[in-house]
């Protein structure tokens, strides 16, 4: 059939056909009849008249898991969360009901540790979570296995899951295929070199720096920021020769990047260099009553600062040599100010007074230092005691400063700072310094946060200025702590101070967080235990 002809039915349709009556006649009622019996005819024509096809080629089979399946209790969990969609609640109080998408990372998790695959029929679901949570991607792709990535090619909503696998999903070739890899590095997309220079560089370190070597002075400016991103793991004395030459490297996030790398190394040139530097700023003056460190910046930053990664340019706000001197102390060994300040231990060090107003540029210094050279020894001096005046050692001039220190301790550790520090000083600046903390949170952790949950409640402060906390307990909290909420499901009595309807809201929220951690409990149950 002409295609005017298609055409002219689709007007009379849309005109109606009281104002344009069907070529074919009929009117009246008999009219819209007519077009819907033309329009048949029309189609069959045009379906018939099509010119025979090769038939498309079948797909591969999907791939094979060779994990082991989920117990059906978990797989009808699994099945209720997945099913759980985020904003079909009514906007005010959330009520005692568990969150059950915010469970699904938690459930993935536990799944993941023991080793299950998905069950095939939960894979678009879980494919559709991902899609619309960045934060489950990882988890939820490792989950789903090598189904899901076999299923991604066949939907553009899920085509994220091949770009967020190594490769795309595409296998990677084996330590000993010399060609294979040779060949993927050359002619592979960026997705799959990226990833080939990870696997690589996890397995054997010396063949993925030079293979990068080979190609560094063709790659673009961005391409070798990332390239040069991935020797982060594994990084050891080795790398430095190539570390050097990219300090020349006509990008400057390149070089900052290069310059970041050979500092955490504390034996490498660059250290020594920025050693040299850093001390002859800082000394200790002993005219006065008693010790105090005094402090020189910097008066210029020549170009071989800037080789070395100095920024020049300082930010808006900032002065040009206390900016130089932070990125001095912050680059030089953490190993240079025992010697250089009399012998003094990193609490002795940090306990001295500064002199000149340049204590909190210095102490900050400091902190980026024992951050980035993982050093624990300086991350206790600077956090000072958990009970502190405002909770902070002399460095930690934010809480981000603080939440990062305690990340260079370890779990346990972490976990008590914290909880004195919560102990001492409540809730209301927790929030950051819980989130670094292993889950689930040990006990006296979990304790200090329900105590002080209990104290606000008490002083008739509203829940939802702890929400946060609250949400964070719901996921953190260890399910045995669930016990210890009963007491607090009644609705308090309401003192004159309190704020209205606070009681019943508070009541809810522990009511919700008794319910959510007794459903953990369970899942975990559902899930079994974790292989010895």
């Amino acid at each position: 059939m002409p295609v005017t002809a298609w055409e002219d039915l689709v007007t009379t349709a849309l005109l109606g056909t009281d104002r344009r009556p069907p070529a074919a006649g009929g009117s009246g009622r008999a009219a819209p009849v007519a077009v819907l019996d033309e329009a048949a005819v029309a189609t069959v024509r045009r379906r018939a008249g099509l010119w025979p096809a090769r038939a498309a080629a079948r797909p591969e089979p999907a791939p094979g898991d060779p994990r082991p399946a989920l117990p059906a209790a978990a797989a009808r969990r699994l099945a209720m969360l997945l099913s759980d969609r985020p904003g079909t609640g009514s906007g005010g109080r959330r009520g005692t009901s568990p969150d059950l998408m915010e469970l699904l990372p938690q459930w993935l998790a536990a799944a993941n540790a023991r080793g299950f695959t998905a069950p095939p029929q939960t894979l678009p679901a879980l494919l559709d979570a991902a899609r619309g949570r960045t934060d489950l991607r990882p988890a939820a792709l490792a989950f789903a296995g090598p189904r899901a990535l076999w299923l991604a090619r066949f939907n553009q909503d899920w085509r994220f899951a091949l770009r967020a696998a190594p490769g795309g999903g595409a296998s990677l070739p084996g330590a000993e295929d010399t060609d294979g890899i040779r060949q993927l590095w050359q002619e592979g997309l960026f997705a799959e070199r990226v990833a080939l220079l990870a696997a690589l560089r996890a397995r054997a370190p010396e063949a993925a720096r030079e293979l990068l070597a080979g190609t560094w002075a063709t790659e673009r400016a961005e391409d070798r920021l990332m390239f040069l991103d991935s020797l982060r793991a594994g990084l050891a004395a080795g790398d430095e020769p190539f570390l050097e030459l990219a300090l020349s490297d006509r990008s400057r996030n390149v070089r900052t990047t290069a310059a970041e790398l050979l500092s955490t190394l504390p034996d490498s040139a660059l250290a020594g260099r920025m050693a040299v530097r850093a001390a002859a700023c800082v000394a200790v003056d002993r005219t006065g009553d008693g010790p105090v460190i005094a402090v020189e910046a910097p008066p210029e930053c020549d170009p071989d600062m800037e080789r070395d990664g100095v920024v020049a340019r300082p930010p808006t706000g900032r002065g040009e040599r206390s900016w130089w001197l932070g990125q001095l102390v912050e680059a030089a060994p953490l190993a240079t100010w025992p010697v250089r300040l009399g012998g003094r231990t990193p609490g002795e060090i940090v306990a001295l007074p500064v002199a000149d107003g340049w204590q909190g540029e210095l102490h900050a210094a400091w902190c980026r230092a024992a951050v980035r050279q993982g050093d624990a020894e300086w991350a206790r001096a600077l956090l000072g005691v958990p009970a502190a005046p405002e909770a902070g050692g002399p460095g930690a001039v934010s809480l981000a400063e603080r939440a990062k220190l305690l990340g260079t301790l370890g779990g346990a550790e972490r976990a008590g700072w914290v909880a004195g520090f919560i102990a001492a000083h409540g809730l209301s600046e927790a929030f950051q310094l819980l989130g670094v903390c292993a889950v689930p949170w040990s006990a006296p952790l979990g304790r200090s946060v329900v105590d002080a949950l209990n104290i606000a409640r008490d002083a008739g402060s509203y829940p939802w200025s702890f929400s946060g906390v609250m949400g964070l307990a719901e996921r953190c909290l260890d399910p045995a702590e669930a016990g210890r909420l009963d007491a607090l499901l009644a609705v308090p009595d309401e003192g004159e101070d309190a704020s209205p309807g606070a009681g019943g809201y508070w009541a809810e929220a522990f009511q919700r967080l008794a319910t959510t951690l007794r459903l953990r409990a369970v899942m975990l149950a559902e899930l079994g235990p974790l292989a010895g």
